[in-house]
């Protein structure tokens, strides 16, 4: 059974049908990506996952159970994390509220403690800026605080959308490695990423989405051979 399911999902911006009946899977330890242009539904998918929006149709299974209907809330209780496009960090709370924040569920101060430690270990730069209000930290640094917040409820699957957005190539460098390691340390991550070919060379599998649909899905190694991904994602000719 996969850990994340979707079967032919149908989701609606009022009366624009964005999602036209999206099937995808996510394995337990994969890194699976969804790549596609602006508009596309990725966001979307990632929203309609995590209870943000509701399909009309379909059905979402996280770990064998259904969560189609399920609140945000619940669905992070469930163990599946998101981290947003643009961040969602709150500015005017320090690195360490933040941090709580998202372990606003957990009620062991040990858990806590671990769990703030090892976003310390991924970001060291964080614990640098402990006290610091979260609207005060570089670009490059909210992108580490929203991941090191989404890993606080230890969650088995991480969502990240468009993780490396307007940061430096050193930064986007440094985010892909940490996508890298936590799926290394056995986290599952659904990628979202405008950056497709850094995107499929960390990724084990790939879905190309357009105009709401999937049109292609293969190995990641497979979408970076194939020539139609090449000339519309990969900048290559």
């Amino acid at each position: 059974m996969s850990l994340l399911s979707l079967t032919d999902v149908h989701s609606y911006y009022g009366h624009i049908h964005a999602l036209k009946g999206v099937s995808l899977t996510v394995e337990q330890g994969e890194i699976v990506t969804l790549i596609g242009s602006n508009g596309a539904g990725k966001s979307t998918t990632l929203r309609t996952i995590s209870g943000m929006m509701h399909p009309r149709q379909g059905q979402i299974q996280f770990a064998g159970r259904e969560i189609s209907r399920m609140e945000p809330h619940a669905v992070v209780l469930d163990g599946l994390g998101h981290v947003p496009e643009g961040r969602g960090i709150f500015p005017k709370l320090t690195v360490r509220e933040n941090l709580e924040m998202g372990a606003f569920t957990v009620n062991d101060p040990v858990a806590v403690r671990e769990r703030m430690d090892y976003g310390f270990e991924l970001f060291p730069r964080l614990k640098e800026r402990l006290g610091q209000y979260g609207g005060t930290l570089s670009g490059g640094e909210q992108q580490m605080l929203a991941i090191a917040r989404g890993l606080m409820m230890n969650p088995r699957l991480l969502m990240l959308d468009e993780p490396s957005m307007g940061l430096a190539p050193v930064l986007v460098e440094l985010i892909f490695d940490i996508v890298k390691i936590l799926n290394d340390k056995g986290t599952t991550i659904l990628l979202v990423e405008q950056n497709a070919l850094m995107a499929l060379s960390v990724a084990h599998r790939g879905y190309v989405l357009q105009n709401g649909e999937i049109v292609v899905s293969d190995t990641a190694a497979n979408l970076r051979s194939n020539e139609s991904v090449q000339k519309a994602y990969l900048g290559m000719s």
